[in-house]
């Protein structure tokens, strides 16, 4: 019976050799390690790859150049930088008050003749606006008056040039001279009287010259556009005003006072911002300091992916001393200098123009609370979110490769990420298009789960 035993288990032994072939090969999928393979040493599969993230063709994308067209792939170089990190304000853009809007009133009565812009045009100072035929009493007389004072003038000169020859001859006697002279005086002082009158009653002062030029009275008056007082020309824009309402119409009788039209200056505009109550310390710090600080504006897919433009380089202007009641908000103010986007002439001569920042557009001001020295910073699209993880595509060389990384501070436009050897200066990722490659992996991958769900890296 051993003897029998014994041949059985050699006969099992050499029948396990035998069928080895066909079960081990499952065996290394469950215990065998992932980085050796049978071509390559433990260097080069388990090397750089192994401790800068996810390895192998699963999570790396090939792109030919028009694949990257397709996808908007634009690429960010990592660098280190100093970042500032700030507190995100809501705001919106306001008019500012009292300087914005220009009310063109008729300066005396009369009857609307001629209407020379057409409602949103540009105009400049000292550009003509409307017509009037004058039918004020009180502006008649004043120019009958001059009329009259500069015809007593002329004979009153007239007569003193006459008695200062013959009195030199010594046929008239001085008195007669002087005399004379001290009328001319006085009519010569009604004279300026009158004109200052008339120009009080609005006419320029090429109009009162020309009654004396001409000795007529002036049956029109041209209302041109009032000189800006107090405008963004400083800055560099041009003196430039759009016509926002037209309120007179053609054969219109007005009186002195008369609404006609309405000018809108939106060379500058102001960002109301509504900060927190608890915000305030912050605010008045960067105030007070002539801190520096950035508004993110709404655009038309410009500036970053939510098409956001940025504009940097502004100062606090002033901060309201109140807190409002109900909504416990903190105003405060940010000059913007506004851009032009459209400066055109129609073939009929009307100038069109179009601002980049309107009244109302809404506002995000970016306001520094402190400075990070040496940070990797890329842009905010450059990172993908999926759960808990956060990847970047890294390019090597016709490839994009999935890392994963940390971030650990972000806001609207940049992300910071931590400094632990994934990434390093000189790497190149792609900010423009990464979620496009992220979504051309997972379909690769058949749509299933993500191997990597759960992992804290």
């Amino acid at each position: 019976m051993a003897a029998v035993a014994a041949t059985c288990l050699a006969l099992g032994g050499l029948a396990a050799v035998a069928m080895s072939r066909w079960w081990l090969p499952c065996l290394p999928e469950a215990v065998a390690p992932a980085c050796p393979t049978p071509h390559h040493s433990e260097a080069e599969a388990c090397g750089e790859d192994a401790h800068r993230g996810d390895t192998g063709d699963e999570w790396s994308l090939e792109l030919d150049e028009q694949g990257r067209k397709n996808a908007g792939v634009t690429l960010a170089l990592v660098g280190l930088k100093d970042f500032e990190r700030t507190i995100s304000v809501p705001g919106t853009l306001v008019e500012r008050s009292g300087q914005a809007q220009v009310v063109v009133s008729a300066p005396m009565t009369g009857i609307v003749t001629r209407i020379y812009p057409i409602q949103g045009e540009a105009v400049s100072p000292g550009g003509p606006l409307f017509d009037l035929r004058l039918t004020h009493e009180d502006l008649v007389e004043k120019q009958s008056t001059l009329l009259r004072a500069m015809e007593e003038l002329d004979v009153v000169e007239r007569e003193v040039a006459r008695l200062e020859q013959v009195t030199a001859s010594g046929a008239v006697a001085g008195k007669q001279l002087l005399e004379r002279q001290y009328e001319q005086r006085k009519i010569e002082a009604a004279i300026r009287a009158e004109r200052q009158a008339l120009l009080l009653h609005g006419m320029s002062e090429e109009q009162v010259q020309r009654i004396v030029e001409d000795r007529q009275l002036q049956q029109s008056l041209v209302v041109s556009v009032p000189p800006i007082s107090d405008h963004a020309a400083k800055a560099g824009h041009e003196e430039i005003l759009q016509v926002a309402e037209l309120s007179a119409r053609l054969g219109e009788h007005v009186v002195s006072g008369t609404r006609l039209a309405t000018l809108t200056d939106h060379c500058e505009l102001y960002i109301e911002g509504k900060a927190f109550e608890q915000d305030a310390g912050v605010l008045g710090r960067a105030a007070n300091a002539g801190t520096e600080i950035a508004a993110l504006l709404e655009g038309e897919g410009a500036g970053n992916a939510a098409g956001e433009i940025r504009v940097g380089g502004l100062r606090v202007l002033y901060v309201e001393n109140q807190v409002e009641q109900e909504s416990r908000a903190l105003k405060f103010y940010v000059v913007l200098t506004n851009e032009l986007v459209r400066n055109e002439t129609t073939p009929d001569g009307h100038r069109f123009i179009g601002w980049r920042y309107r009244p109302g557009q809404r506002v995000k001001v970016l306001i520094p609370v402190e400075r990070w020295k040496e940070q990797i910073v890329l842009p905010v699209e450059a990172v993908v979110e999926e759960g808990v993880e956060r990847f970047v595509y890294q390019e090597v060389g016709d490839r994009f490769v999935r890392r994963p990384v940390h971030v650990e501070y972000r806001d609207q436009s940049h992300a910071v990420i931590e400094r632990d050897g994934t990434l390093s200066p000189g790497d190149r990722v792609a900010a423009g298009g990464a979620y496009a490659i992220h979504l051309a992996l997972k379909g690769k991958a058949g749509g299933g789960p993500d191997p990597h769900a759960g992992h804290q890296h």
